[in-house]
C-alpha cells in the first residue's frame, strides 16, 4: 500500500523546495560576501559591484553542479562536501578573472576587496554548510530523517555493509533486514550464523510496496545476474531507490568512476584523475603557480648558468628521453651537474660520492635547484608542478616488467616533486624495493589527488630545498 504523509517524516514530502532554499542561500552568501567584503575594505557601493555579485553567485551555482556538490549523498564525509565548496568556488572565482581581465573591467574593483571576497565567500558558504550538515547528522543519530534500508544477499559483502551502517548512525540509515532467495545450505557460513534473515524476494517487493523499505543494496555477486536483473525488474513497480554493490577488492583500481558508451553504463578501473573540473583546477595550478615560479627564479636561474659555466665544461642545460602522460616520449630540461650527458639504453644512477657529479652540480643536486628549468615545461603543459617523477627510457624498460602497475605512474603528467620524494623515496633506487616504494607512493598520490595534497607537498618540497635532501647525491 502506498506510504502515508505520516510515515514518509516531515522533509521528504517538500524535499524539492527545501533542496532549492537551500541553493539560493548559497549563492545568496556568495553575493552578500562581496557586501562584507566592500564594508570592511570601506569602499563604495555601485553598479559593477552588482554585476560582480550577480556573476559570482550565478558562476558558482554552475561551477558547484559541475563538480558535483549538489547531489546530495547523505553518506559523504563533510571534509569532502568543504572541499567542493572550494573547489567550485576557486573555479568560478578564477573565470571571473579571467572575464574582468578579457573585457577590462578589472579596474573598476578594488584589488583588496577581491582578495577579501576571494576568502570570506567560501568561508562563509563553507560555515553554512558544515552548520547543515552536522544538524542534520545530530538529527539523523537521534533517529529523525531517517531511511529504512534491505539488504539484498546473505554474504560477506552484505555482512560488511550491514556493520558499516551499524557504526554510522550520523548516515540516517536504518536497517531492516536481510532478504535472500536462496537455500541456508547455500548461504555463506559466517554471514548466515550472524544475521536473521527476513525473508526471500517477494517479501523484499511487498516491503518496498508498502513503503516499509527506501533504500535496496544488492550485494549478489555477478554471477546471480538473471535473478538480480528480474529483482530490479520487481522492484521497478515501487519507489525504492536500489543500489548494486560489488567487491572490488580484487582489483587494482585507479581513481574508478562510472561512465558510459551511449546507453551502455560502464565503470573505468584504469583511468586519468584529472578530468573535468579536477583537470582544469590542476591545469590552473599548474599555469598561474608555474608562471609565478619561472618570474621568481628567474635571476636565481640566470646565476646557476653562469655558475655552471666557471665551474666545468659542457653545456649548461641537460636534455634527458623520459616517459610522460600516457607513456609518451618527453625530453626533460634539467641544469648539467654531471660532466657527462648520459641518454642511452643504459643509463646509470648517481650515487653517493659519484664521480661523475662536479662539485657545484653536486649543490644543485642536493638543493634540487637542477629541477628548476622545468618550471618552463609546466607551463606549456608537458610537466606538472606535482606528480610521478619521470625516469629515464631506460629505467621505465627496465623496472615496467618487474614491478606490477609500474606504467600507471604515467596516466598523469610527471611532475618537478611528488609524494615519493617529499616522502624519502628520492636518489639511488638501488635495490627493487626502493624503487617498489616509490612506485608505492606514486600510485598512492594518484588515488587519493585533492589539491590540498598538492599544497602539502610543495610545501614540504620547500621545506626539503631549505634544510637539503635526504639520499640526494
Amino acid at each position: 500500500m502506498p506510504r502515508t504523509p505520516s510515515s514518509r517524516g516531515l522533509i521528504r514530502p517538500f524535499e524539492s523546495e527545501l533542496q532549492f532554499t537551500l541553493r539560493l542561500v548559497d549563492v545568496g552568501l556568495v553575493a552578500l560576501a562581496l557586501i562584507c567584503a566592500n564594508a570592511i575594505q570601506g569602499e563604495a557601493w555601485g553598479n559593477p559591484q552588482s554585476i560582480a555579485a550577480v556573476t559570482g553567485a550565478v558562476l558558482f551555482y554552475f561551477a558547484a553542479q559541475l563538480t558535483g556538490f549538489y547531489r546530495g549523498y547523505r553518506g559523504a564525509p563533510i571534509a569532502r562536501e568543504m572541499r567542493e565548496v572550494w573547489l567550485s568556488w576557486a573555479a568560478a572565482f578564477l573565470f571571473m578573472v579571467f572575464l574582468g581581465f578579457i573585457t577590462k573591467t578589472s579596474a573598476e574593483h578594488s584589488r583588496r576587496v577581491v582578495l577579501t571576497w576571494a576568502v570570506l565567500a567560501p568561508s562563509m558558504v563553507s560555515t553554512w554548510r558544515l552548520f547543515l550538515l552536522v544538524a542534520a547528522q545530530e538529527a539523523r543519530v537521534r533517529g529523525y530523517n531517517m531511511r529504512a534500508v534491505a539488504i539484498v544477499g546473505l554474504s560477506d559483502l552484505g555482512h560488511r555493509l550491514a556493520q558499516r551502517i551499524g557504526r554510522s548512525p550520523w548516515m540516517g540509515l536504518r536497517l531492516v533486514g536481510f532478504f535472500d532467495d536462496r537455500g541456508m545450505a547455500r548461504l555463506e557460513p559466517k554471514a548466515a550464523s550472524e544475521v536473521q534473515l527476513r525473508g526471500g524476494f517477494d517479501a523484499l517487493v511487498a516491503g518496498a510496496r508498502s513503503g516499509e523499505i527506501d533504500l535496496v543494496y544488492i550485494t549478489l555477486p555477478p554471477r546471480a545476474e538473471p535473478r538480480i536483473a528480474d529483482l530490479i525488474r520487481r522492484l521497478s513497480d515501487t519507489t525504492a531507490s536500489v543500489y548494486l554493490a560489488y567487491d572490488f577488492g580484487g582489483f587494482d583500481l585507479l581513481r574508478a568512476q562510472w561512465s558510459s558508451v551511449g546507453e551502455i553504463p560502464v565503470m573505468a578501473v584504469v583511468e586519468n584523475p584529472f578530468y573535468g573540473a579536477d583537470g582544469v583546477l590542476k591545469r590552473l595550478e599548474d599555469v598561474v603557480l608555474g608562471s609565478l615560479l619561472v618570474l621568481l627564479t628567474s635571476l636565481p636561474m640566470m646565476l646557476i648558468a653562469l655558475g655552471i659555466k666557471l665551474s666545468s665544461k659542457g653545456p649548461v642545460f641537460f636534455r634527458q628521453r623520459r616517459y610522460g602522460l600516457n607513456g609518451e616520449e618527453i625530453r626533460v630540461l634539467k641544469f648539467r651537474t654531471m660532466k657527462v650527458s648520459e641518454d642511452g639504453t643504459a643509463v646509470k644512477q648517481a650515487t653517493k660520492g659519484d664521480e661523475r657529479v662536479t662539485a657545484f652540480g653536486g649543490l644543485l643536486r642536493r638543493t634540487s635547484l637542477d629541477e628548476l628549468p622545468q618550471l618552463l615545461q609546466v607551463v606549456t603543459g608537458t610537466m606538472s608542478l606535482v606528480g610521478p617523477r619521470p625516469h629515464a627510457v631506460a629505467h621505465n624498460e627496465q623496472y615496467r616488467s618487474l614491478i606490477p602497475g609500474y606504467m600507471l605512474r604515467h596516466k598523469v603528467k610527471p611532475g618537478i616533486t611528488g609524494w615519493a620524494q617529499v616522502n624519502g623515496w628520492r636518489g639511488e633506487t638501488d635495490t627493487l624495493e626502493k624503487m617498489e616504494k616509490r612506485v608505492e607512493y606514486d600510485l598512492e598520490y594518484i588515488r587519493g589527488w585533492r589539491l590540498a595534497l598538492d599544497v602539502r607537498i610543495i610545501l614540504m618540497t620547500v621545506r626539503q630545498v631549505l634544510f637539503g635532501h635526504r639520499n640526494a647525491y
